[in-house]
């Protein structure tokens, strides 16, 4: 039986530990952290229960809903799936209806009342173009260049917070390439890949809680603390002197580089270059108050920071509590936190009625939330040396840093593993 070790409890890791296991691996995962789940987690100790930050998933997410349904959890409890809606708090912009992908597309530009139907027409002609270029464009191009020629309300009202949203990067810095490709698979891959996907439950239960008892339940050994050591033994490896048969790194980037400085030192310096953006979540409770739908877009300028709203009581969890999302947050960073939260706190009371005053509960910051998706980046390989694969969404590949992302190559990492251990 082939002795596997997967370096990393998040997301990627999870995935690529449970499909070691039903290849017939015999899996040792280390987190060093005290709880699984990596950046998408629930926060221990903490009441009422918050997440670290707040996350959507899409219909397109087909491999995530697989590996929760592999863990027990059915996602059609787990999760409000709804058809893509922009709301802002004054208005309905893009809302697309169920059917076929391209139809729904057509249906839902043409119905967009809050545009006017020259800009609707734009619009589409526009998605024509990148669909008849397979959404594809010159790599160096930003979202912001791409995008320059369509109307003012469809760049602010959509194009901008998809993208801060989808790459956690703002339109003007991030790569369009990626951006084309998420509006692929997003809007174009099947009926409901469009569709929003709500957690009603903490992050933690939605996998890494029920895959952490699955793991356990089929003999993995899980070990909460930090991996020192990963080095060369034999025609194995060992882990602070443990021997394994193949290894699967799935921690962030940045331990993933320090591990394997002496043993790959490209592959390490590459995993190591990244710049980073952060996300900042801002907890409000307000005690009888509910937003307009489960979740509404804002529009961020100098003085207000959030992009979304999220309504966790319309969401099954705490009713009064909401959280306002800041992503590409570097700027507001560099602000201090408790300036964010007071500038989102006085920008949700400007957009919002509250039947009582709100508060602020928890401001979270995730200063390494994702890699900065932008044109041309060089990502590293899956392949670090023999039998050493690396797992994460920072990894090579056409997505930006996602849980689906996360999970697909978790998945790929743990397939090649066995099959050179196989052969």
């Amino acid at each position: 039986m082939t002795r596997l070790a997967v370096i990393g409890g998040g997301w990627a890791g999870l995935a690529a530990a449970v499909e070691a296991v039903s290849l017939g691996a015999a899996v040792t995962l280390f987190e060093m952290a005290p709880t699984l789940g990596g950046r998408a987690r629930t926060l221990e100790g903490v009441a009422p229960v918050l997440d670290n930050g707040q996350h959507i998933l899409i219909g397109a997410y087909t491999e995530t809903l697989a590996l929760m349904r592999r863990v027990g959890v059915d996602p059609d409890v787990g999760l409000l799936r709804m058809p893509l809606r922009l709301r802002y708090p004054d208005r309905e912009t893009l809302r697309l209806p169920p059917g076929p992908p391209t139809l729904a597309f057509l249906r839902g530009v043409l119905g967009c009342a809050a545009w006017s139907w020259s800009d609707r027409l734009r619009f589409l002609m526009t998605s024509s173009l990148w669909t008849m270029r397979g959404f594809r464009c010159d790599p160096a191009l930003t979202v912001a260049e791409l995008c320059a020629t369509l109307p003012r309300p469809v760049r602010d009202d959509l194009i901008d917070p998809l993208c801060v949203a989808a790459l956690n990067t703002p339109a003007g810095q991030a790569s369009a390439q990626v951006f084309l490709r998420v509006l692929k698979d997003a809007l174009f891959s099947g009926p409901g890949s469009a569709d929003l996907l709500l957690p009603r439950l903490g992050l933690s239960e939605l996998l890494p809680t029920p895959a952490r008892v699955w793991l356990q339940s089929h003999g993995t050994d899980i070990r909460t603390r930090r991996v020192q050591r990963l080095d060369a033994a034999g025609p194995g490896w060992s882990i602070d002197g443990d021997a394994f048969d193949a290894v699967i790194v799935a921690c962030s980037s940045v331990e993933a580089s320090r591990l394997t400085r002496e043993l790959a030192p490209g592959w390490s310096a590459a995993a190591g270059a990244f710049e980073f953006q952060p996300i900042v979540t801002i907890y409000l409770e307000s005690a009888g108050s509910a937003l307009p739908a489960p979740m509404v877009a804002l529009r961020e300028s100098a003085t207000e920071p959030a992009q979304f709203a999220f309504d966790l009581g319309q969401l099954g969890q705490h009713p009064g509590l909401f959280s306002l999302v800041v992503s590409g947050a570097a700027p507001w960073i560099t602000r201090g936190l408790d300036v964010t939260g007071a500038s989102a706190l006085a920008q949700a009371e400007r957009h919002f009625q509250w039947a009582t005053p709100p508060r602020i509960v928890r401001v979270l910051s995730e200063k390494r939330a994702t890699f900065a998706c932008t044109p041309g980046l060089l990502r590293p390989g899956a392949s670090i040396a023999p039998g050493i694969w690396a797992a994460g969404d920072y990894l090579a590949g056409p997505y930006p840093a996602t849980l689906e992302g996360a999970v697909r190559s978790g998945l790929a990492s743990a397939r090649s593993a066995m099959r050179q251990s196989v052969g």
